[in-house]
């Protein structure tokens, strides 16, 4: 046996189970580069197996083992330079058995956390889960190995305190987080060690990934060591402990410490591509922030004994029972583990529920069992023995726990925009500042031009009257000598023909002389203007700005200039209404004398009133037999009642009669003239059936019913109301013909309107009149009778689709799956669906919708519009 046992143990030992760990470089904040980051993410859910490493650690004989053993040798003898130890059975005969590590009584507790806890905390900080546990017989100095605190003597630290300074040493505060429990499972309850109160944690098991979670457990915020070492003060003197022949403190509780991490990393992934002539080039892709969650737990088992020797009685004897049945339900597990059973018993106790993830799963872990030297104890020794060499044999696959970090890159995100907010205002701010500027000093300049130019001007002016009232005086005496002269010669018997000569060569030289004059005055106005055009000209600094301005102002001008036309054909509509309206009511006033509501005749009255009541519930009389029994003027003269039940069911045979005689004008009329919502309800639902009919929707534009209907859609507040003026605007959405009038008149911002109502029966109308444009739209672009951007998306009309495209109600989903469909068939709306977040309905509509004809069209359109193969490429999705 002594030999099998020594191979065995050579067997494990020798084998290379686990890689080693390579140097960590300390990490103080996620900045790239940092030791921790791995290169690349094609191993982070790749397991990576691990082998649980058992160290065994010999205890030094107490006093009362030097005065009771003192005649007898230590049954162990340890051999640290071979990793091995001897466990005799008597002086000539021995077992040896091989470990991991092999500790003597001098291994002081800094060599003890550097061989066994240190491996493990190095790959808890790279975000593998880790557990360090002891195990052995009561007495054997586990919580001495583990939780000393040291605050007599810093050397005597146990692991708890050194694997703590450790992680505060590499984590950054500002964006790694460590938050601790305290657990001890008694008598197979679990209890809160740092808070008494919280005496049964339930154990919660992930039933997908078998994970175990306490959710009572109270977690707490490390930011310092001295905050933890009060942690652990406060847990030590809440766990349970008794004085036994065994151990003065022995304790009576399995004790578990649980430290939890969480850091950011940001990963970068280097990528090697290769040319044609082949060059080899490496992009690295843009980083990404992840969080790492890790934990590493801490495990003091309570040790095992037996009665005879402990003395136990009592509750005692109870707790000592307790123990050894949790001891012996881990040791089946491990036992099974080693052995490669097929079913391994973790839920026979809660130990070894909460330790699951440590033996077999995808914790690394490091096993310590502490033994003493007395020969007295050797059943115990072997045992203890045997239970390390067992687990040595169980192998574990380990795995990086790594999540998107979304917060803290919504955070950086929110920084940037802040930033890029703020130096976008200043900008705005002093570029308006320089407009002002700039303004200010051409008007000056203007100003200063205009008035030199005033002055020349009246300078001039005033010049030029003088010189032209000399002329005229300088004439005035010529004619006059001219006279003399003419009267001389006549006197004188001289003919006239030499004074005619004479005058007109002096009429011949002034002219010449005021010709010349007339040309210094042009040459002097021409210099002037040119003056005045280089004092009005800008600087050249300012000249685009203003100009700017200037096509703004026109820009502005030329709007108001439409709209004041559009004001003016909305008067002559409204005038020529109004004229309608008053002839109508001059022939009502005419004809309807002997159909008044009087006392004499009202029992005419209510037989009239059965009659409409009875067409307007769908009995409805031919046409020809309603105006012979009643009379088209007296049915109209019955809007005026002053009745309202009469004025509803009068409004409801005028429907019917327009539905079934054309009679659209008066449906108009009465959409226009009452303000009562059910006339509004009935008329507009009398328009939507007409407007089922291709001529009939010509005509109702033509008769402004759009721009009617628009006005009603925005002043109701009916369900039943808007349900109507929204089907009839749906109906008018599919005629190709007056799509654009359609737009002119505001008939989609009234259908976008209507979506403030939110009954599930108005937005399928609106949904259905939104399906039927832009399939209008997608024909009209087919045929090339429009290009660019659809109308719809130009109105604002793609984020209420989106939102809706997975509605809940059947209805509003089907055409607004159509409508997305018939939008992405062009590539000028691609761009603005990928912004808006419509690819991603796309992609789901083509393989989730209930129709195959919409699912089939999504499909056509993602394969053959280049932007969106090129986006879901860039996404890395493979559609």
């Amino acid at each position: 046996m002594a030999s099998n046992l020594h191979r065995n143990g050579a067997q494990r030992g020798s084998a290379k189970f686990d890689r080693p760990l390579k140097p960590r470089p300390r990490a103080s904040s996620p900045s790239p580069g940092s030791g921790f980051r791995r290169p690349n993410s094609a191993t982070r859910n790749d397991a990576v197996p691990g082998r649980v490493r058992v160290a065994v650690r010999l205890r030094p004989r107490n006093a009362e083992e030097e005065m009771a053993d003192a005649d007898f040798g230590d049954c162990v003898e340890l051999q640290p330079e071979l990793k091995r130890l001897k466990l005799r059975r008597n002086n000539w005969d021995s077992d040896t058995f091989e470990f991991d590590e092999v500790l003597t009584q001098s291994a002081s507790q800094k060599r003890v956390y550097e061989v066994v806890a240190k491996p493990v905390v190095e790959s808890v900080l790279d975000g593998y889960n880790g557990t360090v546990m002891a195990y052995g017989q009561t007495g054997t100095g586990k919580t001495f190995t583990l939780g000393q605190l040291g605050e007599g003597d810093t050397s005597s630290r146990g692991i708890m305190v050194r694997s703590m300074e450790d992680i505060l040493a590499d984590l950054s505060p500002a964006t790694d987080s460590v938050t601790v429990s305290y657990l001890q499972l008694y008598m197979e309850t679990l209890q809160d060690l740092l808070n008494p109160a919280n005496d049964n944690i339930p154990i919660v098991e992930d039933p997908r990934t078998g994970d175990v979670s306490l959710p009572g457990a109270t977690l707490v915020d490390i930011r310092d060591q001295q905050s933890f070492l009060e942690l652990l003060r406060i847990g030590e003197a809440n766990r349970v402990a008794a004085n036994t022949k065994m151990n003065t403190e022995s304790s009576r509780s399995h004790a578990m410490l649980t430290v939890h991490i969480k850091r950011s990393v940001v990963e970068s992934e280097d990528i090697v591509s290769t040319s044609q002539n082949g060059d080899v080039s490496h992009l690295i892709k843009p980083s990404k922030p992840l969080v790492r969650k890790s934990k590493l737990v801490v495990v003091d088992l309570a040790g095992s004994e037996r009665v005879h020797k402990s003395g136990s009685e009592g509750l005692m004897l109870e707790e000592a029972k307790s123990i050894n049945l949790s001891l012996s339900s881990l040791g089946k597990c491990i036992n099974a583990l080693a052995e490669n059973n097929a079913h391994v018993p973790f839920r026979d106790s809660k130990l070894t529920r909460m330790l699951r993830d440590s033996f077999g799963g995808t914790a690394r872990t490091s096993l310590i069992v502490t033994i003493g030297p007395s020969p007295r104890h050797r059943g115990e020794t072997s045992s203890t023995i045997l239970f390390g060499q067992r687990a040595m044999k169980v192998e574990n696959m380990l795995k990086i726990k790594e999540e998107f970090d979304y917060k803290s890159l919504s955070r950086k995100l929110e920084i940037q925009l802040d930033k890029l907010i703020a130096e976008n205002e200043r900008q705005q701010k002093s570029f308006e500042d320089d407009i002002e500027k700039i303004n200010l000093e051409a008007q000056c300049r203007i100003m200063e031009a205009e008035r030199k130019f005033a002055n020349e001007f009246e300078k001039e002016k005033l010049k030029c009257q003088m010189e032209y009232m000399g002329i005229v005086k300088e004439l005035e005496q010529k004619l006059v000598l001219n006279q003399d002269r003419h009267d001389c010669h006549a006197d004188n018997g001289e003919g006239p023909a030499q004074s005619s000569a004479d005058e007109v060569a002096e009429l011949k030289m002034l002219l010449e002389t005021e010709s010349n004059r007339r040309k210094a005055a042009e040459e002097e106005v021409a210099r002037l203007k040119w003056q005045l055009e280089k004092y009005t000209q800008p600087e050249e600094g300012g000249c685009f700005e203003i100009t700017k301005l200037h096509n703004l102002l026109e820009d502005e001008a030329h709007q108001k200039k439409k709209l004041e036309e559009e004001i003016i054909i909305l008067r002559s509509q409204l005038l020529q209404s109004n004229y309608e309206i008053e002839q109508m009511r001059r022939c009502l006033e005419g004809g309807s004398s002997g159909s008044t509501f009087s006392a004499t005749d009202s029992s005419v009255t209510q037989v009239r009133h059965s009659q409409f009541k009875d067409a307007a519930n769908g009995q409805k009389s031919p046409v020809a037999t309603l105006f012979e029994q009643v009379g088209l003027q007296k049915i109209l003269s019955l809007l005026e009642s002053d009745d309202a039940n009469v004025r509803i069911h009068a409004v409801k045979v005028v429907a019917n009669l327009a539905a079934e005689a054309g009679g659209l004008t008066s449906l108009l009329m009465l959409l226009r003239r009452y303000e009562d919502e059910t006339v509004r309800r009935v008329a507009a639902g009398a328009i939507a059936n007409l407007a089922m009919n291709e001529a009939n929707q010509e005509l109702i534009m033509a008769e402004g019913g759009i721009t009617l209907l628009s006005m009603a859609a925005s002043d109701a507040e009916d369900p039943q109301t808007l349900r109507m003026v929204a089907g009839a605007i749906a109906n008018l959405c599919g005629n190709d013909k007056i799509l654009m009038t359609l737009r002119s008149q505001g008939g989609i911002k009234a259908l976008l309107g209507i979506v403030r109502c939110g009954h599930p029966d108005v937005l399928s109308q609106v949904a259905r009149g939104i399906a039927n444009f832009a399939k209008c739209e997608s024909r009209a672009s087919n045929q090339g009778i429009k290009t660019g951007r659809s109308i719809l998306i130009e109105d604002g009309a793609l984020p209420w689709i989106v939102q809706n495209a997975n509605n809940e109600a059947a209805p509003i989903r089907r055409h607004i799956e159509l409508a997305l469909c018939h939008l992405a068939q062009h590539e000028a709306n691609a761009k603005d669906m990928i912004s808006g977040g419509a690819l991603w309905e796309l992609v789901r509509i083509s393989t989730d919708c209930s129709r195959e004809d919409i699912r089939s069209l999504a499909h056509k359109t993602l394969s053959s519009i280049t932007a969106f193969k090129s986006e879901l490429r860039r996404l890395r999705i493979d559609y």
